[in-house]
């Protein structure tokens, strides 16, 4: 791998400090040895080129050369961040953990946890342990110190019920269910398997302290789930469009400058899009150049007073806009995005001699490798990042990429979401695409309302991608192919969202009903009758509010609208409606003197409407109104 000249002193610097703080020669320079060095200086800060202490570990290109050239053994970690990465742990590594003062219960929960381990992925044993070990049995002695074994009586059970349904900080847990399950599951795991081997688990077999009751009504809450779901994806869909025209215009933007810059001189002005970039140049450019490197592009943003590396910022903008392309036309999962090889890429023939490009994606959440064919958006983004890779001639580099659910570093291939950070290639995490899209969604928010409440995540592109396929007449197998989903009830829960096909054969179905009826019936409206349909309207409103009767039927109710069903009250008459109440009050006193009974029973019956239509009125002013316009005249066909 190409590196700058200037990086070769920083790795001279970190081999000889650890030799010399550990007064070792350089034969004796072990992985262990400059694992070490590497820790203790992070500890304390001491990182070269970095602000104080922080995350940052140094030695990353002096391990890298120490690999390459053979001094660290072969099949070791290639890369400093291979060997920080945490490995796999053991169901027993996995236990401990967890403060589990019972020997006996902890030994069980680790013969539990290797029984299931073969059925498993090691993301889902890894949540199992979490919850058997943590969730469950770690609150369990926290609540009851002494318990002995996993017979649990009613009252305990119900203390840490409350208990594990609140987080860490207080706050309830949306979804605790899964925990009860897992216990569940546990306690009758143990019952199926005591029968078979009563040795190891007949002295664990105890009543399940979970009811059915708790774990009832699974198919209530996964509706609720798939409602908010929904409505997450209502939101985002009319927003998608504006993203992704904001992410193209911003790589285009800092493409432009970066073009431009590069061959600007130290001082000289920029001006793009309204924009004004001053280009920068240091000592320390200089010295890169001098030692045969190549210097960032830095310039100063005018309007913030802000530098900017432009190399750095258009190499992120570039693939900020490619993965959401490619999430965007693919619907895959962001896991399998960042997955993609230039081996993925293939090509079909069909029997009619056209060639299709296909997507082969590698098996990810279900274990099955699925193929897309490419539309031409899709492959044209695909290209760009081919021909970014390989310009100067240069082959796609071989990295290996570290899957953060299942702790396994995958072989060395040409992944095409590669990027350079520093002196090393890494394969971009999810972690990162996260955080980019987050950070565009807040600039977004500054101009476009609708981003302050929405912002996307990658699995919100999937969704928007399933729900446009089947919306736009795909049969629902296909699209279920397409996004690697085994059961096609897992696509119709990402696609039911707008039931687009009920109200396209809705449609259907009034235009065939129309067509049965005479034609005069759907003639042109004339200036008259849309004169008179206008001042129904006018007519409709009375002292109260609007009357709603239907069009062209004049009151049947003497206008005696207090009693009327028809009345609708305006809610900023309901002081009016005070000063009736008292009016009529007073008239009913007046007839209570003078004894006139039917008066009285009809002012009861005017007051009671009243009152209804007063407390209605106030109930619905707390609902923010809906303003539906007013209809306008069609164009003539």
């Amino acid at each position: 791998m190409p590196v700058n000249p200037a990086h070769h002193g920083t790795a001279l610097f970190d081999v000889a400090t650890a030799l010399t703080t550990q007064g070792i020669a350089l034969a004796d320079l072990t992985p262990s040895a400059l694992l070490h060095y590497v820790w203790e200086c992070r500890r304390g800060g001491l990182v070269l080129g970095a602000r104080g202490a922080g995350s940052r570990f140094p030695g990353h290109l002096a391990w890298q050369a120490l690999h390459a050239m053979g001094h660290f053994p072969e099949q070791g970690p290639a890369t400093l961040k291979a060997a920080l990465l945490t490995g796999r742990l053991s169901a027993e590594e996995m236990v401990g953990r967890y403060p589990i003062r019972h020997a006996g219960v902890r030994r069980l929960l680790v013969a539990y946890l290797e029984r299931r381990q073969p059925d498993l992925d090691y993301s889902s044993l890894d949540n199992l342990a979490r919850h058997l070990a943590s969730h469950f049995w770690s609150t369990i002695e926290a609540l009851a110190p002494g318990q002995a074994d996993l017979r649990l009586d009613g009252e305990l059970y119900r203390r840490w019920r409350g208990q594990v349904a609140l987080r860490a900080d207080g706050g309830g847990r949306r979804e605790f269910e899964p925990i009860l399950r897992a216990v569940r599951a546990f306690y009758v795991d143990i019952q199926a398997w005591a029968p078979a081997e009563p040795e190891r688990w007949a002295i664990w077999v105890a009543p399940c302290p979970v009811p059915d009751a708790d774990v009832r009504g699974f198919g209530i809450r996964k509706r609720r789930v798939k409602e908010r779901m929904d409505d997450r994806t209502r939101q985002r869909q009319p927003l998608l469009a504006t993203l992704v025209e904001y992410m193209e215009a911003r790589y285009e933007h800092l493409r432009a400058v970066l073009e431009r810059a590069s061959t600007a001189g130290a001082g000289e002005t920029i001006t793009l899009d309204g924009r004004t970039y001053q280009r920068l140049w240091s000592r320390a450019d200089e010295r890169r150049v001098r030692h045969g490197g190549t210097a960032n592009v830095r310039v100063l943003d005018q309007e913030s007073g802000k530098p900017v590396n432009l190399t750095a910022a258009e190499d992120a903008a570039f693939f900020e806009w490619a993965v959401v392309e490619i999430l965007r036309h693919t619907g895959v999962r962001i896991e399998e995005a960042l997955e993609l090889t230039h081996l993925s890429i293939r090509q079909y023939q069909r029997p009619t001699g056209e060639v299709i490009a296909l997507l082969v994606v590698a098996p990810s959440k279900s274990d099955r490798e699925r193929v897309i064919p490419m539309s031409a958006e899709l492959f044209s983004v695909i290209a760009a990042i081919i021909r970014r890779h390989t310009r100067d001639g240069r082959a796609i580099p071989l990295l290996p990429r570290y899957d953060p659910h299942e702790r396994r570093a995958s072989p060395a291939m040409p992944f095409l979401f590669q990027r350079k950070i520093g002196t090393s290639l890494e394969v971009v995490s999810p972690a990162t695409v996260v955080n980019m899209l987050r950070r565009r969604c807040e600039e977004l928010a500054e101009r476009h309302p609708g981003f302050r409440a929405a912002c996307f995540t990658p699995h919100d592109f999937r969704r928007l991608f399933a729900t446009e396929l089947v919306n736009n007449g795909l049969p629902i197998h296909i699209g279920a192919a397409l996004l690697g989903h085994l059961n096609l009830q897992t696509t119709r829960g990402y696609v039911a969202v707008f039931n687009e096909d009920v109200v396209r054969h809705y449609q259907e179905f009034l235009g065939r009903r129309r067509n049965t009826r005479p034609g005069d019936e759907y003639g042109d409206v004339t200036e008259h009758e849309w004169r008179e349909f206008e001042e129904h309207f006018d007519k409709r409103k009375v002292e109260l509010g609007g009357c709603a009767r239907p069009y062209g039927t004049p009151c049947q109710h003497e206008h005696a609208c207090l009693r009327c069903p028809m009345l609708a009250i305006n809610p900023k008459m309901v002081p009016r409606l005070d000063e009736i109440e008292a009016d009529l009050l007073a008239r009913r006193a007046r007839a209570e003197q003078e004894n006139w009974l039917g008066e009285v029973d009809g002012l009861d019956l005017t007051l009671t409407f009243l009152r209804q239509k007063r407390e209605d009125t106030r109930r619905l002013a707390r609902i923010a109104p809906v303003g539906l316009g007013i209809p306008v005249i069609a164009a003539p066909r």
